[in-house]
Formats: C-alpha cells, structure tokens, sequence
C-alpha cells in the first residue's frame, strides 16, 4: 500500500472514530479502519481485564466465522494462553521503547512459525492458540498491535487475511502499530464521553440515576405510552426521619443512611425488568418503570417499604405510586403522572402508612387524583409548597 493510501486510511480511521457516539460505535470503528487499512479480511478489538487476566473480545467486524459475535457477551481468553503478549510487553517496556506490532503466519499443520516478536529477539516461537485459531478459521495470518492508554496495555487490536492471500509483513505490523495509536486515542476520548455522561445523568452520593436522567427518561416513556398504550409507573418516595439524623448525628450519619436506603430501592427495583431507581435530591426518592404491569411494582413498592422499615437509624419511607394503568385519567405528560405520584407520597404521609399509596385506587373522587389535578396555587406555608415541588421537569429537587 502506497504511503498516500496509508495515509488516507489513518484518516478515515481517525473520522470513524471521531463519529461515534457510544462505546460499541467506538469499539466497531477501531476495529472495522483496522481492517480495512490493513486490508484484511478480518478484525476483533479486544481489552485486557488485568483483574480477571483474560482477553474480553468487544467487536469483531469484517468476514465473521462461526460463533463470531459482532458485540459478543462472553467471549474471552485466559492471557496465560497467549504468552507472547505478555512477554512481549513485558521486555519491550523493561527496556522503555514502546510495544510493536507483530506478525503470525498459519503456515503448514504442525510448522513452527516465527512471529515478528521472536525475530527480533532472535528466536523463533509458536504460538499454538493463535495459529490454530488462524487455521480453524480458514485465515492465513494475522497481525496483533497492542493498545496502550496511558503508559499500561489497554488491549489489542487483531486483523486477520484470509489464507491464500499474501501475509502480512514487517511494514504492515509497523503500520499496525499507528493504527492501534490512532483507535487508542479515539477509546480514550470516547470513555472520557462516556464519563461525562454517566457523571451528568448520576447521583454522587448514591450512585442511583439522578433527577435529570428521571426527567429524560419519563417523558421518553409517555412518549412511548401515547403511541402504543405501553405501561408506565412511577414511584416517589420520603425517606422519613433524615433531618433527625443529620440535626443530632450529623450529616455524615445521613449520607449513611441515603447511601443504605439507595441501596434498598436499587435492590427492590430490580424486581422491575427495566425499572430506573433514582434519588431526586435531598431525602426523595423514585422508581421509573416502562412496560412492567403495575402489580408488579406495587409489589415491589411494599417491599421498598418493608425493608426500609428496618433500617437502622431511619423511620421508614413514605410512598406513592402512580400508573397510567389506574383509573387517573389520560396521563399525556410527564408532568401528570409526577404530580399523581407526589400527590400518593403526600397522602402516604399524611396517613404515616407503612405501605405504599396507589393513586386511583379508592374508586370515584380519588382523593390523590383529585389533589393532583386541584389548581395549585405557590402557599405561603412552605411544607404546603413542597407538595408539588418535582412536578416539573425544569425544576431541582434540593
């Protein structure tokens, strides 16, 4: 390949990379500019899990053989099977250069084959998984670039030829080795992304969703509810007796118990396929559920109520339900099914019930359908104006 073509190829690669958006998008990029600069037939993109000390594949693209997943779930590899990996890194860091590429050759059933790691120390290697993986899979050769983030092995870049095709050379492994700089910088800055994400859309305390991802999401699932009737509930809860703790423990003391009624709620949701434990701010709380029938989280609500009922220090949780699966009326917003459910919390308050309040569920003139849909004028009183004080989706909990 001419140095123009190699060229154009380090760009396209760079462009895919810059283009996505999600880890997967990320990870199929690097491997697919791979492949096709190299010209390949092949290509997997792999990271090294040093806890677990295995190679975890996260994209293959390209000419997939059979049982080769494009994303797959749990395809890995003990790196103890592939010694040339860790050897390699190992020696070329121990002597501060910088980790190469390599080139593996299938060869003829029981060959020895000299790797592009073995020539430069000047002694030939097999290595057994590789080259019977490349045979099994009808491919002649392949490349192994290392990806490396921050002065550690990150993972590897992997592009295979089809057999019968000219090998790989030494050239193209040190081309190899600036495309696995290039994907490793875009990894990089899509994990940054991804960060910053996650990091916008959690509580810090809990680590539960935050109100602004509720906020996306809710009007995401009416959205959804209005086009095709899919069920939507919401569950919002009081953490009682927080101001208790942090006005004669201390704050620290409260944190605590947030962090264990967090992990209450995040355990009864997922009673829930699909249910969004959240923490709204201060002492309140919820459950976002998309398409799950409403018994099911009425009956994890109880369950939220019944174990926090038994956490130390705290004095249960006051909690409401709603669900466009009761008789409320048409819930076209996200506002309303917010207002339905915070009007169920209030009245379980009220009540000091120790199980959860359904709106709806009392027949006709529903007192919480009627307290949600009553004007709401700002009181002066403000434990009065604190009733409703989520409802909208621009406002902050505090």
């Amino acid at each position: 390949m001419g140095e123009n073509r190699r060229l154009a190829a380090v760009v396209a690669l760079a462009q895919g990379m810059a283009a996505a958006h999600t880890p997967r998008e990320s990870w199929r990029a690097a491997a697919l500019g791979a492949c096709r600069a190299l010209e390949g037939s092949f290509a997997a993109l792999s990271v090294w899990e040093r806890e677990c000390g295995r190679l975890r594949v996260l994209a293959n693209v390209g000419d997939r053989a059979a049982g080769e997943e494009e994303f797959p779930e749990a395809e890995t590899y003990p790196v103890h099977q592939f010694p040339e990996i860790t050897e390699f890194l190992h020696e070329r860091w121990a002597s501060g250069g910088e980790p190469d590429a390599w080139v593996e050759t299938a060869g003829e059933p029981g060959a020895w084959v000299e790797t592009a790691e073995g020539a430069a120390a000047g002694r030939p290697g097999y290595s057994h998984r590789r080259v019977d993986a490349l045979r099994r899979r009808g491919r002649g050769c392949c490349v192994v670039a290392p990806i490396v983030q921050h002065g550690r092995a990150w993972g590897e870049l992997y592009v295979a030829r089809a057999a019968g095709v000219p090998v790989f050379d030494r050239a193209d492994a040190d081309f190899a080795t600036v495309l696995a700089a290039v994907a490793s910088a875009g990894l990089a800055q899509t994990e940054r992304l991804e960060e910053a994400r996650r990091l916008a859309f959690t509580d810090p305390l809990t680590g539960l969703a935050n109100r602004r991802a509720v906020d996306v999401r809710l009007e995401e699932a009416i959205e959804r509810h209005r086009a095709d009737g899919s069920a939507v509930s919401l569950v919002v809860c009081d953490l009682n007796g927080l101001k208790r703790v942090n006005d004669t423990l201390g704050h620290a003391v409260g944190d605590r118990l947030l962090e264990r009624f967090g992990s209450v709620l995040s355990l009864c949701g997922a009673m829930v396929p699909g249910g969004l434990a959240a923490r709204l701010g201060g002492d309140e709380f919820c459950l976002l559920a998309v398409g799950a029938p409403v018994d099911e989280v009425v009956k994890a609500a109880e369950e939220l109520c019944r174990r926090a009922a038994e956490l130390e220090l705290g004095e249960g949780v006051a909690c409401g339900v709603a669900s466009t699966q009761d008789a409320v009326g048409p819930v076209r917003s996200a506002r309303r099914l917010f207002r339905l459910a915070d009007a169920a919390q209030y009245r379980a308050k009220a009540l000091r019930s120790d199980r959860p309040v359904v709106a709806g569920r009392e027949g006709p003139g529903d007192p919480v359908v009627r307290l949600a849909d009553a004007p709401s004028p700002a009181p002066a009183d403000p434990a009065e104006r604190r009733r409703f004080r989520g409802r909208r989706p621009q406002e902050r909990r505090r």
